[in-house]
């Protein structure tokens, strides 16, 4: 297997973030999921291995409140979009100018708010993520505040129980995640007229969690559609992840 390296960085306000590499080659910034970790999403069930296959540098932050980041807890540190501007003050702090960017669930929904906020990778996949999850976050921000608000109260059966099973397997900083959910916002469907490179939408045929990903694909000025076996929580565990992300990364303009 290829080697794994730790190291980390400054990111908004000078939060102190970790970020994991592994290859050498073109690089590929991935940005995890809500409560999960670069380790869980990417690296566990092999799809950076496969990036890597592929003649990448997999570029693998934890984002704030998550995993080996700061979580802290002061609401200073949570100001609007912060998952965003930590995207960007990684890019500027490796130097990138020619990469590429790729989110899963939280991690599209920030890759898409900095793609807004100026970042300009080469392209973009967006996976499990659909429109109503951009344009509707408000929703999805009360669900897991009413999981943190209830935690340890949730029985099965529950909607709200696997993702507080999840958050108790990830030991989740329930305050640092509280305040980081009330630092996003929505972002309008006109808005992503601004997302103009190539992108990748990517959902599990099972995985409704953030609402359409046909919906968001259309609101793309050039994107394509993708499909994979899995809820939004296993989508990620399949080998066919990595198998689109690299298609798609690697397949003529």
């Amino acid at each position: 297997m290829t080697e794994l390296t730790t190291e980390f960085f400054a990111g908004h306000g000078g939060a102190q973030l970790a970020l994991h590499r592994m290859g050498k080659g073109r690089p590929v910034v991935l940005l995890h999921g809500l409560f999960s970790s670069a380790a869980i999403n990417w690296v566990k069930f092999g799809t950076a291995a496969q990036l890597v296959a592929a003649g990448f540098e997999c570029l693998m932050p934890d984002l704030r409140a998550h995993g080996e980041s700061a979580a802290p807890h002061d609401p200073a540190s949570y100001p609007a979009d912060v998952l965003a501007l930590d995207a960007m003050a990684l890019v500027g702090y490796l130097g990138l100018t020619d990469f590429d960017l790729c989110g899963f669930s939280l991690g599209s929904r920030t890759s898409a708010r900095a793609v807004l906020g100026g970042l300009s990778p080469r392209r973009l996949v967006l996976a499990g993520m659909g429109l109503e999850g951009l344009a509707g976050w408000k929703g999805r921000r009360d669900f897991f505040i009413d999981v943190i608000d209830r935690f340890g109260t949730i029985r099965p059966g529950d909607p709200a129980y696997v993702s507080q099973q999840f958050m108790k397997t990830m030991n989740v900083d329930r305050v640092a995640a509280r305040l980081l959910l009330g630092s996003m916002a929505d972002t309008a469907p006109e808005d992503l007229a601004g997302v103009t490179m190539p992108v990748l939408v990517l959902c599990g045929d099972k995985d409704n969690d953030n609402g359409s990903a046909d919906r968001l694909a259309a609101a793309l000025p050039d994107a394509r559609r993708a499909t994979i076996p899995g809820t939004h929580m296993s989508s990620v565990t399949v080998p066919e992840m990595g198998a689109e992300i690299v298609s798609f990364l690697t397949s003529p303009a």
